[in-house]
């Protein structure tokens, strides 16, 4: 039995994300455990872009607070910090603000009066536009180039922070931080870092529990606890039925992280070449070996933008002549459709995209299935229109909707009809929204482009 570390930074991560559920029960047991603070991340690019470009939260108000304010009694009651990143998903200002609105909300049901510290990473278009000309914004793969008028397309952009602004929050008497964009592992890193843990430790930890149980055998179980020494880690799971063991441990370095050694961080490169992964006993694996490289310090840019707006109808097909011909039939349903709008609403239809999406077959991949592969028993053909407004796409959508809903393989068949699930058959899907940036931008100082604002609830809010 390998031996427990001792004098560790021990931190409370009691979900993978805020608002998809935290227990009660596991936080007190962490809290009973030992743990110095507790922290989380809140947000994430994996929904796309809209969350960004709109400052809109992806989980519900209800489940956000129901979290927090789990969080939040036991910050109060125990007096540990509490740190949450990625505010309201993209972790905007306008994100950071409604998660701000939220805690103060609590705070007065609750009868709590914690200090808490705002840390805004959004950014100025027109300042990266002047950064990426004198050649301080680095292109990111697929980006090759850095082009100043691409940053002020952009609706939002935020820069992704590193520990530093939640460690000199909490130096600075904060009793909560909410933060802006920030990297996972950045938060869960922080404390320890300021408290003296070793850096390679620090970092590797909170990348294995960035998302809480993933790390575990059962990994919607809920949060997990990370013990960060001088030299090596713990990590344990909070449900005394759940396990980590070292495949489930060491396998997380490959999440979201196409490389499972090396991990790029604000201000360096985490490297877990070395690193060993033992089982402690048989629900907590030690973590040896690991080792943080510093170089220049950049802040990864995300910026999302509003596009053109879409309307969608749905069919169910069953037709089994047209289910063992499904490529051409789409391809000349996507052929005739195009060909009726261009006729039909001539220029009136400016620039469109038509898209035709077959769901029991490609529509995941979009590659072409091979020919062994058999025929489904049924597909959902979905028709994407995209247009520069609602309006028109949603008239290209009913220009086409006669021959989407009773199109024949071929023409000297009866004319059929597809199954139609709604009526009226079009869905106004509303703005579309794409990610402008994929580069990174280099800084003086870890603050340099993050904003911190002190608040304290029962004032009035001014930030």
């Amino acid at each position: 039995m390998l031996q427990r570390l001792k004098d560790t930074i021990n931190i409370l991560v009691p979900t993978g994300a805020l608002g998809v559920g935290v227990s009660e029960a596991e936080v007190a047991a962490g809290i009973k455990a030992g743990a110095d603070a507790i922290a989380c991340d809140a947000g994430s690019t994996d929904s796309g872009p809209a969350y960004l470009a709109t400052g809109r939260a992806k989980y519900s108000r209800a489940a956000v607070k129901s979290d927090l304010q789990i969080l939040m009694k036991a910050q109060w009651e125990t007096k540990i910090p509490l740190l949450i990143g990625s505010c309201g998903t993209s972790g905007c200002d306008a994100a950071l603000d409604w998660m701000r609105d939220i805690a103060f909300e609590i705070a007065r049901e609750q009868g709590l009066s914690p200090r808490i510290a705002l840390l805004y990473s959004e950014q100025n278009p027109v300042l990266l536009a002047d950064l990426a000309s004198k050649g301080h914004v680095l292109p990111l793969a697929p980006m090759t180039t850095v082009e100043p008028a691409l940053f002020r397309e952009c609706d939002r952009i935020v820069a992704l922070m590193g520990p530093e602004p939640y460690m000199t929050a909490l130096k600075d008497g904060a009793d909560i931080v909410l933060g802006g964009r920030t990297t996972d592992t950045a938060v869960l890193a922080a404390l320890p870092l300021l408290r003296g843990a070793g850096i390679g430790p620090a970092w590797h930890a909170g990348k294995i529990a960035e998302c809480g149980s993933l790390c575990t055998t059962e990994p919607r179980a809920g949060g997990v606890m990370i013990r960060v020494g001088r030299n090596a880690f713990e990590v344990e799971p909070l449900s005394p039925r759940n396990r980590c063991t070292p495949q489930t441990v060491s396998a997380h370095m490959l999440y979201e992280n196409s490389d499972p050694f090396m991990l790029h961080e604000p201000g360096g490169v985490l490297d877990v070449t070395a690193a060993r992964y033992e089982a402690v006993d048989d629900r907590t694996v030690l973590v040896t070996g690991s080792v943080f490289q510093r170089n220049s310090y950049t802040m990864k840019l995300e910026g999302a933008a509003g596009g053109g707006y879409q309307t969608l109808m749905l069919v169910g097909i069953q037709d089994r002549a047209v289910l063992a011909e499904i490529d051409p039939f789409i391809e000349k349903m996507h052929d005739v459709l195009v060909k009726r709008v261009m006729t039909t609403m001539g220029e009136a239809a400016g620039a469109f995209e038509i898209s035709i999406r077959a769901y029991g077959w490609n529509a995941v991949s979009g590659t072409t299935v091979a020919a062994s592969v058999p025929r489904p028993s049924e597909i959902g053909l979905l028709f994407v229109a995209t247009a520069a407004t609602q309006d028109i796409a949603t008239q290209i959508a009913k220009t086409c909707n006669p021959w989407f809903f009773h199109l024949p393989l071929r023409e000297d068949r009866e004319l059929p009809t597809y199954a139609f699930p709604f009526s009226p058959a079009e869905i106004e899907r509303g703005q579309v929204f794409e990610f402008k940036l994929n580069h990174v931008v280099q800084v003086a100082s870890p603050d340099e482009l993050v904003r911190t604002v002190f608040i304290n609830t029962g004032e009035p809010i001014n930030a």
